[in-house]
């Protein structure tokens, strides 16, 4: 109840909607029902002179809806719509409009004035501006939340599919021959490190470092491994994960980053792939 409305509710299309779904609701309720003794206002004249003059007076009462809408759009724009306002929002269009064909019904001039008390009108001109208005709102209101709900569906299924997800979180560390020999999850990766023709893979196993060894280059596993991860190249011997590395130390002796794994050594950064690690690095910190 204290919280926010939906953004849809007050949206500027939405809005248009609602003011033209429910002027088109109003035109055929009163010329299929006609509510508020309405054919009494014109007893003597032809169905279609009928149609023509209450659709003229309930269009004329939609104007307390657009006026209303419009009061409530730029109320938005600079503050929030609590559900308990905007269902008093509602309540002050049903009164207003209430009022409106209570008014009508009794001063307007025509053939025979209504001998029904004001009060008596307004009750039931409550009663039929509620069906007018609640109705198609509730109608629409079920209608926008169906689209927005619709739209994120469809907006999720256009994202990145689970499994391409998974996919990536997993590290398929292929060799030269282009044959798998072992997945990690990225999570568990450490580094990697370069030996001739070959690279040697560290990673946690069970809280314990393991080792794989595979056959294959160090450009093979930068140009098909790091992009979009956290692995970078930091030394032509070393690729490394950062989500693992605790301290980037800076000495006299160059840069190293430290592990977040016990019996790891210190991995040196060089200066060829220094622009490289420092720019990945700063979209890996707070």
């Amino acid at each position: 109840m204290y919280s926010k409305i939906p953004a849809y509710l007050y949206d500027k299309n939405n809005i248009k909607r609602l003011i033209l779904f429910t002027a088109l609701f109003a035109l055929l309720f009163i010329n299929i029902f006609q509510p508020f003794n309405s054919r009494a206002w014109y007893p003597e004249i032809t169905d279609f002179k009928y149609f023509f003059f209450s659709s003229l007076i309930i269009l004329t009462g939609m104007l307390v809806v657009v006026v209303s809408r419009i009061i409530m759009l730029a109320y938005t724009k600079k503050h929030d719509l609590l559900y308990w306002q905007f269902g008093l929002y509602i309540l002050s269009e049903v009164v207003a409009m209430s009022i409106f064909f209570t008014l009508f019904t009794k001063f307007f001039p025509r053939i025979e004035a209504d001998p029904r008390d004001i009060l008596v009108i307004f009750q039931q001109s409550a009663k039929n501006t509620s069906l007018v208005l609640l109705l198609p709102y509730s109608i629409l209101w079920l209608y926008f939340s169906w689209r927005e709900k619709n739209s994120l569906l469809e907006k999720i299924s256009k994202e990145e599919p689970v499994a391409e997800i998974h996919k990536r979180n997993m590290l398929a560390f292929k060799d030269e021959k282009g044959e798998l020999k072992i997945s990690v999850m990225i999570e568990n990766l450490l580094y990697i490190e370069s030996a001739d023709n070959y690279a040697t893979i560290h990673y946690l196993n069970k809280s314990k470092i393991s080792h794989f060894l595979i056959r294959n280059s160090m450009k093979w596993i930068d140009e098909n491994l790091t992009k979009e991860t956290s692995l970078v190249r930091c030394h032509r011997s070393y690729i490394i994960n950062l989500d693992k590395v605790k301290v980037l130390r800076k000495t006299k002796d160059g840069i190293f980053l430290e592990l977040d794994a016990i019996n790891t050594p210190d991995l040196p950064v060089s200066k060829t792939y220094y622009d490289k690690v420092m720019t990945k690095f700063s979209e890996y910190s707070i």
